[in-house]
């Protein structure tokens, strides 16, 4: 099957636009091009050369990834110092309170040290897309959907978050990097906006090309493992 791809390539001169993409990361998916153990990997929903991740979101995480081939806005979006607000959606098993959250809140300690102060709040189950597989639901125990906000990105971060005031994240979803968000973007989907490469923090516009979402198709003939590592 063919890949999402886009032929032009935006330079990063100070004087002309580069080019950001915004990528709906399917399940089990990794968050690079390449793979010695033949899991799954943006190359087979993206074919943009010139662009990289910026950041990266776990395996078995899904939602919003951004690639770029500007380096100063990568930067941006990942140094901790520039204090970028990632949004996430955490189904967690159990049924915490809005008491329980006050510790993501507060800061906690993990075993790499003290959190900075999340934005943490309860929120109704959204409307997202099914998850392949779906989660492992327990009969005699409740989920709950929470609004984590967070601008560290340790590894795996908020899953140990949750995991530490006693509710682990069964689902995980990031919906927004900063200024960006998925608006309506379905799995293996993306769309791509250009900015002016001389500041990380000018106003964005969307692309003139005519076609701005895209849908990659995975590979046929392959099937990738279930594991997380």
């Amino acid at each position: 099957m063919r890949l999402a791809s886009d032929t032009s390539h935006t330079t990063t001169n100070r004087s002309e636009l580069s080019c950001l993409i915004l990528f709906n990361k399917p399940f089990n998916v990794l968050s690079q091009f390449t793979d010695r153990e033949a899991r799954a990997t943006l190359s087979e929903y993206l074919d943009l050369p010139g662009v990289y991740p910026a950041g990266r979101l776990d395996r078995d995480s899904e939602g919003l990834l951004l690639l770029t081939d500007d380096g100063g806005l990568a930067h941006q979006l990942t140094h901790p110092r520039k204090k970028t607000w990632k949004t996430y959606l955490a189904q967690v098993e159990g049924a915490p309170t809005d008491a329980d959250l006050q510790p993501l809140r507060d800061g906690l300690q993990l075993n790499d040290g003290p959190t900075r102060p999340a934005q943490a709040r309860l929120i109704a189950e959204p409307d997202l897309w099914p998850r392949d597989p779906p989660i492992r639901y327990r009969a005699s125990i409740p989920t709950t959907w929470l609004e984590l906000r967070i601008h560290e990105g340790r590894n795996r971060q908020v899953r140990r978050m949750t995991a530490a005031i006693g509710f682990p994240t069964l689902r995980l979803v990031r919906s927004a990097i900063g200024r960006w968000q998925l608006h309506g973007l379905a799995p293996g989907e993306w769309t791509r906006i250009e900015h002016h490469a001389s500041t990380t923090t000018s106003t964005n516009r969307p692309t003139s090309q005519p076609a701005t979402r895209r849908t990659g198709r995975r590979k046929s003939g392959r099937t990738s493992r279930r594991h997380y590592d």
